[in-house]
């Protein structure tokens, strides 16, 4: 059956994380310094997030606002919120750590202001799902990734994320927000009113016209949750198969932007630097086959909230393995909402950092020979970036696809995507890759089944 992963989050080891720290305090707070930072604070925010820190904060001050007057912030906490607030309540220097973190944002971007709002907002965030907005300013529909956007990067905040506790706890609010946007109650959302995801705005930002809609004439167009609409089925005849006839032809796994087309990679390198190479055996979680693919090819995207969210096979072959990295796997470390610290502050909701998440995150290995001896084997690997962004594999060990056939799909939230290939296999890739020190965000575009590579 599909293999299912919920994602959770970290951060990473800088050798001076403090320049980082004052770098961000000082972009955030007074002054703009001549950071990759300051520069989107100026010019607007990449990535998942709203478009400016203007609008970022007043999304933060509305949300906060509704969470704190709403029915479900003065209910009982939900259970995974109230595992939370008994763990900061008991464990003293825990409280510390996230009591300063929310002192330590700097007083014009601070919408919380205590431990007990922190909570109370999170037990709102997760009986509810994100509405629509015409106005992208103001349209957010990672509400956890804006609510810790400005938390996770001070240095208490560091002190928390870096707690094993606090990090399992946080992951079991996800978990239990994902359940929500699971469950039927999260269609009130998908409506044709003015902040409905089947609004006329709406239809026009995710292409609807391009997806296959269950029964327009149906409530919620016959959706059956949130989640259900996020990952909708793409019709094929607007993704058409390239060479679907040739088998040099290599094609997109995904839609998305392209982050970075790496080739030679090694299998050790040092992930966490800036210029974030690929260590093969840490994004291949130590898999036996990883010396394959030494000196082979990496090509990484990444998928916006409005992309079409299931991925498919670059080539036809043969399903040789499968596998889910998470925190219980084999003693890997995966991480979510991770940011790598070398990058300084991160107002994109990560996807400055997708190099660094690609040996981290929590993500899928999905492993495919081909038919063709000389491509061999191609490992796809999805990765969750925000967010609850679950990963389901929809394949097994033994399976045969083509082309273009789907492998699995993403839930909610933001996500990722490397596809890794043996040294030899590629003679050129058919797509640009982005010069170095681009905004991730203005990559160039592809589409899922599109031609990105020819074989030798």
């Amino acid at each position: 059956g599909p293999h299912v992963s919920s994602i959770f989050w970290g951060m990473t080891h800088n050798p001076d994380p403090f320049r980082s720290r004052r770098a961000f305090l000082e972009t955030v707070g007074m002054a703009a310094v001549g950071t990759a930072a300051g520069s989107a604070l100026a010019a607007g925010l990449p990535g998942h997030l709203p478009q400016d820190t203007a609008s970022l904060n007043t999304w933060l001050q509305s949300v906060t606002a509704t969470a704190l007057k709403s029915p479900q912030s003065s209910s009982p906490y939900r259970p995974s919120v109230a595992a939370l607030a008994d763990h900061i309540r008991m464990n003293g220097i825990l409280r510390m750590h996230v009591t300063k973190m929310i002192q330590q944002v700097p007083e014009k971007h601070r919408t919380i202001h205590s431990v007990d709002e922190l909570l109370r907002t999170l037990n709102h965030i997760v009986q509810t799902a994100p509405a629509y907005n015409d106005d992208p300013a103001k349209r957010n529909t990672f509400p956890i990734s804006t609510l810790f956007v400005y938390m996770m990067f001070t240095s208490s905040g560091r002190e928390a994320w870096e707690n094993s506790k606090f990090n399992e706890l946080i992951r079991g609010v996800l978990q239990e927000w994902c359940e929500y946007l699971d469950s039927p109650a999260s269609c009130d959302v998908l409506n044709t009113g003015p902040y409905g995801w089947l609004s006329p705005g709406a239809v026009k930002l995710n292409k609807l016209d391009e997806f296959v809609i269950p029964d327009k004439s149906a409530p919620h167009w016959g959706f059956t949750s949130w989640n259900a609409y996020f990952h909708r089925q793409i019709r094929d005849e607007v993704r058409p198969l390239a060479g679907e006839n040739d088998p040099r032809v290599i094609v997109s796994a995904n839609d998305g932007t392209i982050y970075k087309i790496s080739r030679g990679a090694k299998k050790f390198a040092d992930f966490w630097i800036k210029s974030q190479p690929y260590s093969l055996f840490n994004v291949l979680d130590h898999h036996p086959m990883v010396d394959r693919f030494v000196g082979g090819d990496v090509f990484q995207s990444f998928l916006s909230g409005a992309n079409y969210h299931r991925w498919r096979s670059p080539i036809a072959g043969r399903i040789i393995d499968t596998k889910l990295v998470t925190g219980n796997c084999g003693g890997s470390n995966s991480l979510m909402f991770s940011e790598l610290e070398a990058m300084g502050f991160d107002p994109t909701g990560g996807t400055w950092s997708q190099g660094y998440e690609a040996s981290v995150n929590t993500r899928g290995l999905v492993f495919i020979e081909s038919d063709n001896p000389t491509i061999g084997v191609v490992v796809v690997v999805p990765i969750g970036i925000t967010e609850i962004s679950s990963v389901t594999i929809s394949v097994n060990p033994g399976d045969r696809v083509g082309k273009g056939d789907e492998l699995g799909y993403f839930s909610y939230g933001g996500s990722s995507m490397c596809v890794i290939f043996q040294p030899g296999a590629i003679k050129k890739f058919t797509v640009p890759s982005p010069s170095p020190g681009i905004d991730p965000d203005k990559g160039p575009s592809i589409l899922v089944r599109q031609q990105i590579a020819v074989a030798n």
